[in-house]
């Protein structure tokens, strides 16, 4: 009883601290999470789309060099790539044996008759270049006399299985993973799941077994969203446990995981399934899991969004992420670890991406601070895990809307972010990668709906990470419906961005990847590797879209898969230091912005913020710590203080300026060129 009341006063609490706090303006735009995620199954009518594309060009955002994309492959319809929501393991990359494998249903051109119940894949063992397609490994048989086969495959997930001591990628092995409608989570609807393996090189060489939900013990399969394959050769797969067979969701305040470990003489997986607890602050379902390990396969994460009631700044209002951790390759899991986004514990890169601009854009008077502005995350993300053993959480943060658990989805409120973490889950920092143009994609008479499908990959050391999402850039378009792929790298070693265009001008911004490319405004459902292919520095990383062969998307018509073959990243592009909102402390008595422009080949400017009086001193060295510039120490009162200097005389390269006050010292990186 006493926790049932602790948990009523933090919802009373969250709610009246919020409502005193802040009025939103009421022409702010705001979503909630997409109703889609939790229906039955996708419509079997077709519909057809009349909005024409529109053909402004894009006047921000820069694009790299044009990519290579080609057709590979088809399915019977979109939905191969998951239902509001698409952070499956679609595409994956194995960087030893240099091969890219992309896993999906079956049907299309390049499968007459097929069946969009059975599933296949397609493999590439030169890096992505040339393609072996549509190799079915999963056929559904099970007709009952309805409109799907029980044993109908839906949103799948997959992984590469890379026996130890195996160069060669014939003998690997696709893992994959789907729900199928048996109708034991609900009649004529979910509960299944179909799941087995296919050895690459060897077509005819699957396994398939099937599964159903057992309501007499409690637990009720739906629809897997958290999958991945570590590299000490175990499956990992995360659901949310909820009952449908009352034909309304019924959250059963857990998570379903299972684990697969390689058994050798069977040449095939042996799984066994846990039961974590997962409760949330009103009984409802968490809008998203995932599930992601280290490098090593030791240390492991499990994600979801929503409120548990552990931060009562927001208790009742809005979603952040709630961990569980392991470091001992999954054999036991932590309790559950709540990030505050927001609030007096908030994290800096999300308290501070707003600018002092956006915040009166948003709000009416009186304007609320920083600290009292309540974030809220977007209703999926993506999760890995990198070289520390530290996690990082691809999502979208915004502004908790006027109603609970709504986002203020207009553009520039929110905020692509890697939420991470220094020490292992103690405390908290975020990347600011970018701010979508558009939020969400509203398709046929809005029966289908998709937001940014933002998506996180490493490097195979796990010293970089990757983010990028989905997003319309056209000047007067509101909704997502013709959208571009854009990513961000980010090097956690030296906490530097990726920062680069085609004209060489570096801007602080993502790089549209499909930009003045065939998939240019129609990069639909766009999907990266788990992992990159690596070679010498350079990050080659995997991505896939879907086409209907036009302008426009309806997500039930046939498709074809497009692969981008050559989208990389290399050493030179990580220039904008991701220091100053992120791991500094928010209540530390200075901050140091990027010194602007960057590069500089004449006179850029540092502004240096002091939240009291206090003494400053700058000074720029180059790479061998010789000083090439100076501002002795002075007294300087609180507010914000510019420092410029003429970097003409410099010679071309990489230079370092410090902030000193008192013993604090900040340190950031710029270019002269």
């Amino acid at each position: 009883m006493k926790k049932t009341l602790l948990f009523i006063l933090a919802v009373f609490l969250g709610f009246a601290v919020v409502a005193q706090r802040y009025t939103l303006k009421p022409n702010i735009k705001t979503e909630k999470a997409i109703n889609a995620q939790r229906i039955a199954f996708e419509p079997a009518k077709a519909y057809t789309i009349v909005q024409a594309r529109n053909v402004v060009e894009p006047t921000s955002y820069k694009s790299t060099d044009f990519v290579n994309i080609i057709t590979f492959g088809s399915a019977a319809n979109g939905y191969t790539y998951g239902y509001g929501g698409g952070q499956k393991a679609i595409v994956e990359a194995n960087n030893d044996l240099n091969t890219v494998t992309h896993f999906h249903r079956m049907g299309g051109t390049a499968d007459p008759g097929g069946y969009s119940g059975d599933l296949g894949y397609d493999y590439s063992t030169d890096g992505g270049m040339t393609w072996t397609a549509m190799n079915e490994c999963y056929v559904a048989v099970n007709n009952a006399g309805g409109t799907y086969y029980t044993d109908a495959a839906r949103y799948p997930n997959h992984g590469i299985f890379n026996p130890a001591g195996n160069t060669n990628p014939n003998n690997a092995y696709i893992t994959y993973w789907a729900p199928t409608l048996d109708g034991s989570n609900g009649a004529g609807s979910w509960g299944g799941y179909g799941y087995g393996r296919a050895k690459i090189g060897t077509l005819t060489d699957t396994l398939r077994h099937l599964s159903a939900s057992r309501p007499g013990d409690g637990v009720f399969q739906y629809i897997p969203l958290g999958y991945c394959t570590t590299s000490l050769g175990d499956v990992w797969v995360a659901d949310l446990n909820q009952d449908w067979t009352s034909g309304a969701l019924v959250y059963q305040g857990n998570m379903i995981i299972n684990h697969g470990v390689w058994n050798a003489a069977e040449n095939d997986f042996v799984y066994t399934e846990e039961l974590i607890d997962c409760p949330t602050i009103d009984g409802s379902r968490p809008t998203f899991i995932q599930i992601a390990f280290s490098p090593d396969g030791m240390t492991g994460y499990i994600c979801v969004l929503a409120d548990n009631g552990e931060i009562p700044f927001v208790a009742g209002t809005s979603f952040f992420p709630i961990l569980w951790k392991t470091t001992d390759a999954g054999a036991t899991w932590s309790d559950p670890i709540s990030v505050s986004l927001g609030g007096p514990d908030g994290i800096g890169g999300v308290l501070n991406y707003l600018t002092d601009e956006d915040i009166a854009a948003l709000f009416l008077p009186p304007l609320p601070a920083r600290e009292e502005i309540p974030f809220t995350t977007a209703f999926d993300c993506d999760m890995t895990v990198d070289y520390a053993g530290n996690p990082h959480i691809a999502v979208v943060v915004g502004v908790t809307g006027a109603d609970a658990y709504s986002i203020s989805s207009a553009y520039p409120f929110t905020a692509a972010m890697d939420i991470t973490s220094l020490d292992g889950g103690n405390t908290w920092i975020a990347y600011d990668c970018g701010s979508p143009y558009t939020f969400r994609g509203l398709f046929p008479d809005d029966t289908y709906s998709e937001d940014n499908r933002i998506q996180i990959s490493r490097n195979p050391s796990g010293t970089k990470v990757f983010v990028s999402w989905i997003a319309t850039f056209l000047p007067g378009i509101t909704d997502n419906n013709q959208p571009d792929i854009f990513t961000r790298g980010i090097d956690v070693v030296t906490h530097t961005l990726t920062a680069r265009d085609s004209s060489g001008v570096m801007l602080d911004q993502p790089i549209n990847v499909t930009e003045f490319s065939e998939g240019m405004w129609q990069a639909f459902m766009g999907t990266m590797s788990d992992v990159t292919l690596e070679s010498n520095g350079v990050n080659t990383i995997p991505m896939t879209y879907l086409s209907t062969g036009s302008s426009t998307f309806d997500p039930a018509s046939a498709v074809v898969f497009k692969y981008i073959q050559d989208f990389k990243f290399n050493e030179a592009d990580f220039l904008i230091t991701g220091i100053n909102d992120d791991i500094q402390n928010t209540k530390a008595a200075i901050s140091v912005s990027q010194n602007f422009p960057n590069p500089a080949n004449g006179e850029t400017t540092v502004a240096v913020t002091l939240k009291g009086a206090t003494t400053v001193s700058f000074e720029v060295v180059n790479m061998m710590g010789q000083k090439v510039y100076e501002v002795p120490a002075s007294n300087y009162g609180s507010g914000i203080h510019t420092f410029s200097f003429d970097a003409s005389s410099l010679a071309d390269g990489v230079y370092f300026y410090t902030v000193t006050s008192g013993e604090e010292k900040i340190t950031k990186k710029m270019i002269v060129k």
